[in-house]
């Protein structure tokens, strides 16, 4: 005999359709803004990195209530986004681990609760860490395994701070309009 199979309305460990297409939207909108606006704005050889703001803008919007979920919901995400990264120009395969380490950080990071007075700083906050662990663990990984010396190791430092910045200011201008957009 066939069983029957029962919905429940409570939350699994996958993704929900509409947590899908919201993490596809967002990084296919990271993706095109890297290409087209990322050469545009363009500082002294800093730009913002579109694909990680937009993941870590994914991350908060989906949230999930279990810690263990959000690590794996993270990798996941981490793990596109440095598919992604791999039809851009740049360094071929390292964008992997770093992307899935930010990721990580980043669903770890919106569980801490960080506030001065009511103001909550968690969006900006865990996006610039998060951007910072990923811009790390990028360099680390270029200068593993091309050999390239420590000294310029100094100069990459600034590049991956101002991303970091930039990155937290627009995952915060774009979460407060999400969320509510979301929720209807």
């Amino acid at each position: 005999m066939a069983e029957k199979r029962v919905m429940t309305t409570e939350k699994t460990s996958n993704f929900s359709i509409s947590d899908l297409i919201l993490v596809a939207v967002l990084l296919a909108a990271g993706a095109v803004l890297k290409l087209c606006v990322g050469s545009v704005i363009n500082f002294f050889g800093m730009k913002p990195n579109f694909i990680i703001a937009m993941y870590c803008l994914a991350i908060l919007l989906i949230r999930p209530n279990k810690t263990s979920t959000a690590i794996g919901q993270a990798a996941i995400i981490g793990i596109i986004a440095g598919a992604i990264c791999q039809f851009l120009p740049g360094t071929p395969w390292l964008n992997f681990i770093s992307e899935l380490l930010g990721a990580v950080c980043m669903s770890l990071l919106i569980r801490i609760p960080i506030k001065i007075g009511k103001l909550s700083l968690v969006t900006s906050v865990s996006t610039f860490i998060s951007t910072v662990v990923s811009g790390a663990t990028f360099i680390a990984c270029l200068f593993l395994f091309t050999g390239a010396v420590t000294k310029s190791l100094v100069a990459y430092v600034p590049i991956v701070l101002f991303t970091a910045l930039i990155n937290a200011i627009i995952v915060q201008l774009l979460y407060i309009p999400l969320k509510a957009v979301l929720k209807k």
